[in-house]
């Protein structure tokens, strides 16, 4: 199971390089509008589920970590018909997605500015109908490897929210992450069901910067497709 917030440690980046003016103008003016209310522990002491009414009974996608936001917001334009939950931590990605936001003019997503645990603990059961985890960060020290998504306590987690049939997407460049995630993330209650590397990606699949960088730096990809059973 996932610890109880107040017993939670987080180990990811909260702060980067300096945000641009344009950046704190975002921060500033947009995420207000765009953060999900109710889902820390300051704002919803009790852990109450989220109302997921203002959806409009739209079906519910989720992004964990979406990094500078490119994926996300190619997702949200090209499934108008979706609402898209982004869960990041990273002040410089918010900025970014912000950013992104704004140019592409998309209106079907939502924001948790912080750890995607506060965000299950209060997702009702079998909400989530799709899944993206786009190269999380590997914690690549055998020490860390407990600090990675695909553990017990996140995939459980996971398991909950998600509907039956649904997808989970991961894309990774680390071969032991690879290893990882399919030793952990079958017992958790998701079938393998596409195992793919170079050239292999979703047919939706907009690279990212990440993987770009990979790509230079001669790590390749690797893209795995699980289903909720």
């Amino acid at each position: 199971m996932v610890e109880p917030a107040e017993r939670r440690n987080f180990y990811g980046r909260v702060h980067g390089k300096t945000l641009r003016a344009a950046q704190k103008t975002y921060l500033a003016e947009d995420l207000e509008a765009l953060r999900l209310k109710g889902v820390t522990p300051a704002e919803n002491p009790a852990r109450m589920p989220l109302d997921l009414a203002p959806f409009a009974g739209r079906p519910l996608w989720l992004e964990i970590g979406f990094g500078g936001g490119e994926h996300m917001v190619h997702m949200a334009a090209e499934n108008p018909a979706i609402h898209l939950i982004g869960a990041e931590p990273f002040v410089n990605g918010i900025a970014m997605l912000l950013g992104r936001i704004r140019a592409a003019g998309v209106s079907n997503l939502a924001i948790h500015p912080g750890d995607v645990r506060d965000l299950f603990d209060v997702l009702p059961d079998g909400v989530v109908r799709k899944v993206f985890l786009n190269y999380p960060d590997p914690w690549p020290k055998a020490r860390h490897h407990r600090r990675r998504f695909v553990t017990a306590g996140y995939l459980a987690a996971l398991a909950r929210v998600t509907a039956p049939g649904a997808e989970f997407r991961v894309a990774t460049d680390i071969p032991d992450y690879v290893r990882q995630t399919l030793e952990q993330v079958p017992p958790a209650g998701f079938l393998l069901e596409r195992q793919a590397g170079p050239g292999g990606a979703w047919d939706d699949w907009l690279s990212t910067r990440y993987e770009q960088k990979a790509l230079r730096e001669g790590r390749l990809p690797h893209y795995l497709t699980f289903r909720r059973s």
